[in-house]
């Protein structure tokens, strides 16, 4: 039996450590494992539901200021509890401190812009749209919703979802990614100290078996979902064949475009950030580069090979370090998989990172910056999504040959431009066929008060996330149209379809 300590539910309230099947929380740095957190079966996750709907009616009726207010709580008891919450994302994941402090910066302005849902909420109204006739708008809340969130942004993208969707009344169940549970928990403890009542937050971790569970319980109105493709493509599959409302993230594969009269330290510096920020676990991250003529393409590939050689490789809490390990062991040899697949396809490796070591930290699952150029269409490792930190500099002649080979990807979720020239970056934000897109923005992640989403194969549903879409997703429009006649007055039967005329 293992000693380790136990990440167990938060449900009604309460934590929930009961379950008979579990595995290994480990920090990526060492290769140890810390924890082990509960895999919640179908009886578990039932249990969560149960309590949201127990707690839906109070809450769908309580006042959206009121709602409002736990949300500006929050705000606090997160900027708070900062420093605890990031050691715990580091400590999981991997990623630097600096980079989990900037996650949680974001997931708190989601925070921020939830707490304006009294505003956001307000619906329409006309009067006299008929003799005496008055007909508005409203939006009303869905009931049970569910979040199924990944391991990259354990704290970030659970805040893209649950907050909005309580502030507008519903209640929430949260499956978080069980590689890295520990802060997403916390912050659900958060809530409750901030005044969101039991049962309106419920967090369980699991497996496939809590992710069918919410997908077939007609319970559950609506789903959101980030994670790769095929598991996005699921989601949406069967959360619609279920009658549910579902929005499902899924992967990238993000391009970024330097044109020749671009400023290339500019460039590089940013695409440094943009490819092994987070140790390129990203689904914003810029994986290739697309250079548009052999100049562009040599003066990139020196700037990012001075810049990759002053990177420091190590333990996310070593202030010294600009990128940590992948998240898990499987995942390590994937990605260096990825690496010796472009190696044998071809592809010019100029910077290996495969064999790093980090003192101190023999075990755990380092791997380098790494740098191919040469890269064609038809690699894997131009294809695929390698979510590590492996960049390809893909050279081409022209800016229209540059946006054909982007609009020719099966994902678009995230793209970028390089140039001087405002006529080339007009027309390309016009006409690339892409969700997001930066002029000289490496990571075009829009704000809490705009909404995320990509196109093409890196989106199943109608809407985005977060931002203005979040408060369509997580509510319903009723339109009521109100009549009252004047006493005593009497009117003959009408067959005819009514109208204003």
């Amino acid at each position: 039996m293992s000693s380790l300590p136990i990440v167990g539910h938060l449900i009604g309230g309460q934590s929930v450590t009961t379950g008979s099947r579990s595995q290994d929380v480990f920090n990526p740095a060492t290769g140890q494992a810390g924890k082990r957190v509960l895999l919640a079966d179908k009886a578990t996750v039932e249990q969560a539901i149960a309590n949201a709907q127990a707690a839906y009616p109070a809450w769908r009726n309580t006042p959206p200021l009121k709602r409002a207010r736990v949300m500006g709580n929050l705000k606090v008891l997160l900027e708070k509890h900062a420093d605890e919450i990031c050691h715990m994302i580091t400590a999981e994941h991997g990623k630097v401190l600096s980079d989990a402090m900037g996650e949680l910066q974001r997931g708190i302005e989601n925070v921020e812009y939830a707490s304006y849902a009294p505003e956001l909420l307000k619906g329409e109204h006309s009067k006299n749209v008929g003799p005496a006739i008055d007909s508005w708008s409203e939006f009303q809340a869905l009931g049970v919703t569910a979040g199924i969130t990944p391991f990259n942004f354990p704290a970030m993208v659970p805040l893209w979802m649950w907050p909005m969707a309580v502030a507008c009344g519903n209640c929430f169940i949260l499956k978080p990614s069980e590689r890295d549970p520990t802060s997403t928990l916390r912050i659900a403890e958060l809530a409750l100290e901030a005044g969101l009542p039991p049962g309106v937050l419920n967090v369980v971790n699991g497996d496939k078996e809590a992710v069918d569970t919410l997908l077939t319980d007609p319970r559950v109105k609506a789903v959101s979902f980030v994670g790769s493709t095929p598991i996005a493509e699921y989601i949406y599959s069967e959360g619609c064949k279920h009658g549910k409302r579902v929005q499902a993230l899924g992967g990238a594969k993000n391009h970024a475009v330097v044109m020749p009269d671009a400023d290339v330290p500019n460039a590089v510096n940013a695409l440094m950030g943009a490819a092994f920020g987070s140790c390129g676990e990203r689904c914003m991250a810029i994986p290739l580069v697309v250079a548009v003529g052999d100049a562009t393409a040599d003066a990139v590939i020196a700037g990012l090979k001075a810049e990759m050689a002053k990177m420091t490789v190590g333990s996310g809490f070593d202030a010294k370090s600009d990128m940590g390990p992948l998240v898990t062991k499987p995942h390590f040899e994937k990605v260096k998989g990825y690496v010796d697949q472009g190696v044998a396809e071809g592809a010019t490796l100029l910077v290996d990172g495969r064999g790093v070591k980090v003192a101190g930290h023999e075990h755990g699952y380092f791997l380098g910056p790494c740098l191919f150029d040469n890269v064609k269409p038809g690699m894997k490792i131009y294809q695929e999504e390698i979510f590590g930190p492996v960049l390809g500099v893909v050279r081409v002649k022209t800016l229209q040959e540059a946006m054909d080979l982007i609009d020719a990807h099966e994902y678009g979720n995230g793209t970028c431009i390089f140039t001087r020239d405002g006529e080339a970056a007009r027309y390309f934000t016009d006409n690339i066929l892409v969700g997001m897109v930066g002029v000289n923005v490496p990571l075009p992640v829009p704000v809490a008060y705009h909404s995320f989403g990509g196109w093409k194969r890196s989106l199943f549903g109608d809407l985005h996330a977060y931002g203005p879409d979040a408060v369509r997703f997580y509510t319903k429009r009723k339109t009521i149209t109100q009549r009252w006649p004047s006493a005593g007055v009497r009117e003959g039967t009408v067959f005819s379809f009514p109208s204003s005329k």
